[in-house]
């Protein structure tokens, strides 16, 4: 049996599970409190964990994957390696100080940095031959070190900035690193359940950022309008009881949608349908 961890809450938890039950999976009622969550139709075993303990988890080998953020498996340390990226959670990790104190990297050469991600800050530092006084671990309100003398300067998620900007802090240098969700394994470690939990969640991904397209046009303009709409291979096209025209089906970009529609309609393309797509393979 499979041994998935799920992130049990923050804002990973939520998207989580919902992309595990459009692939097909069990997972517990919305606002559920178990721990463990038994599929037996599919032979798998979840767990629900704190976010940050994931990687540790699977990188001893106790769960075979997990779904955690990239900023977090790369802090933990372990042997566990990203096996895709789930497209939700996306976030910035980035360096910020007092304003107008720091406009590099090597301006925190000898500093005190505080955040919450100690691991990945000390290896980034490292690898670039930064050597900073002291790398201070805190749990939460980082953003407050600077003001209350634990640190010269703080390591974090980015969003928007404006709770830098209301802690007279300001970011520099170039990102850490762009986070996500994240599958992740151990290192060295597969199994057949676990290329079909990948193939799965792909199917979700595609299923989410693409639509099915049908139309009819004249046969004298589907190279015109394959151009539109090439699919992910080749576009479907079928004879209709008009030998002059025929029916044509693709998929193409959500986020494009109504641009492609609005182009074949000026070519000649009548009948114009999307329809979602549920699930796939591809």
């Amino acid at each position: 049996m499979l041994r998935v961890a799920v992130p049990n809450k923050g804002s990973l938890s939520e998207a989580a599970s919902s992309m595990l039950s459009e692939a097909g999976y069990r997972q517990r009622r919305e606002g559920g409190r178990e721990l463990v969550m038994v599929d037996p139709d599919n032979d798998i075993e979840f767990f629900y964990l704190r976010p940050r303990d994931i990687a540790v988890y699977v990188g001893r080998g106790t769960l075979d994957v997990g779904i955690t953020g990239r900023d977090l498996l790369l802090d933990a340390e372990v042997e566990a390696e990203e096996l895709l990226g789930l497209g939700f959670a996306s976030s910035t990790f980035r360096f910020a100080g007092p304003v107008g104190q720091f406009t590099k990297l090597e301006d925190l050469e000898g500093k005190r940095i505080a955040t919450s991600y100690d691991g990945l800050v000390r290896r980034y530092l490292g690898e670039r031959g930064i050597a900073a006084s002291r790398v201070v671990r805190l749990d939460g309100a980082v953003e407050s070190s600077v003001r209350l003398g634990v640190a010269d300067a703080i390591a974090d998620v980015v969003e928007t900035g404006s709770t830098l900007k209301a802690a007279g802090m300001d970011v520099f240098g170039e990102p850490l690193l762009k986070s996500e969700a994240v599958l992740i394994g151990r290192s060295g470690h597969s199994l057949p359940a676990i290329d079909v939990l990948i193939r799965r969640l792909q199917g979700v991904l595609v299923a989410r950022q693409y639509v099915l397209m049908d139309y009819d046009i004249r046969k004298d303009l589907v190279e015109q309008a394959a151009a539109l709409t090439p699919g992910l291979e080749s576009p479907t096209v079928s004879p209709l009881r008009d030998s002059e025209w025929v029916a044509v089906r693709s998929m193409v970009p959500k986020r494009e949608t109504n641009r492609i529609m609005d182009e074949l309609y000026d070519l000649g393309a009548r009948a114009i349908l999307v329809s979602s797509i549920h699930a796939c393979r591809i």
